[in-house]
C-alpha cells in the first residue's frame, strides 16, 4: 500500500481524541457504569439483555454528553481541515460516540461547518458494527462511491488503524503518548504523526 497522502481524496476521521484533545477516561466510565474493566463499553452492552442495557446506555449518553459540551479542538485540527475544505476532500467521520454527541462536540469545537453529519457514522447506526469492524469505514466509501485506495482512515487508537485496515485504507494514527489498546507496543499504522497538521506537509496541501 503507498503511503502517498496526495492520492487520497476521500479522509475519514475518528472524533473524540483525533478532532479533539483527549478527554475520555474510559476506565472511568466503565467503572462508574459498573462494566467489566477489560472490555470494551459496547460490546459489554451489547452482551446485556435489552432491559439491562438500555438505562446504561442512557447513562453513557448522559456522559459523554458533558464532556462533548466541554471538548476542545485537537491542535493542527483547524489547520488541516481549512486545508482539505480548500483542496475539495471529502471528509467523514466514523465514531463509537453517539449522533447527538457528535453533533455537540462538532459545535463545541467549531467544527460543525466543515462535516456534513450524513457523512458521519456513529454507533446508532443500526447497520454498523463499531470499529475496529471496518463497517463504518466502508458505508462511507459506498455512499461516496469510491474504494478504499482512494480513502485515509485518521484516528488516535488500535482500533481505529484496524479498522481502517481492514477497510483497505492508508491508516494514520495520531500519537498523543498517551494511545490505550494498541496491538503489543505497534498498532501498525501507515503513517504515525503527533499533531494533526503534520499531514499538510506529508499530503501536500
Amino acid at each position: 500500500m503507498t503511503t502517498d497522502l496526495a492520492s487520497r481524496t476521500h479522509w475519514i476521521f475518528d472524533l473524540d481524541g483525533t478532532l479533539t484533545v483527549p478527554v475520555h477516561d474510559f476506565d472511568a466510565i466503565r467503572a462508574e457504569l459498573d462494566l467489566p474493566p477489560e472490555r470494551g463499553i459496547l460490546e459489554s452492552l451489547e452482551a446485556m439483555p435489552p432491559s439491562r442495557a438500555e438505562p446504561v446506555r442512557r447513562r453513557l449518553d448522559a456522559l459523554e454528553l458533558e464532556l462533548a459540551a466541554e471538548s476542545t479542538a485537537a491542535p493542527g485540527a483547524s489547520e488541516l481541515l481549512e486545508a482539505l475544505a480548500k483542496s475539495g476532500i471529502q471528509k467523514g467521520i466514523v465514531t463509537r460516540n453517539s449522533t447527538p454527541n457528535l453533533e455537540t462536540t462538532l459545535r463545541a469545537i467549531g467544527f460543525l461547518h466543515h462535516f456534513d453529519l450524513d457523512h458521519a457514522v456513529t454507533r446508532d447506526c443500526p447497520v454498523s458494527r463499531p470499529k475496529p469492524a471496518p463497517d463504518g469505514i466502508l458505508t462511507l466509501l459506498s455512499g461516496w462511491g469510491v474504494g478504499p485506495e482512494r480513502a485515509v482512515m485518521v484516528g488516535n487508537h488500535a482500533i481505529d488503524v484496524a479498522a481502517g485496515r481492514a477497510a483497505g485504507a492508508l491508516t494514520v494514527l495520531v500519537d498523543h503518548d498517551a494511545i490505550t489498546g494498541t496491538v503489543g507496543s505497534d498498532p501498525g499504522a501507515d503513517i504515525v504523526i503527533r499533531r494533526l497538521d503534520e499531514l499538510l506537509a506529508l499530503s501536500r496541501l
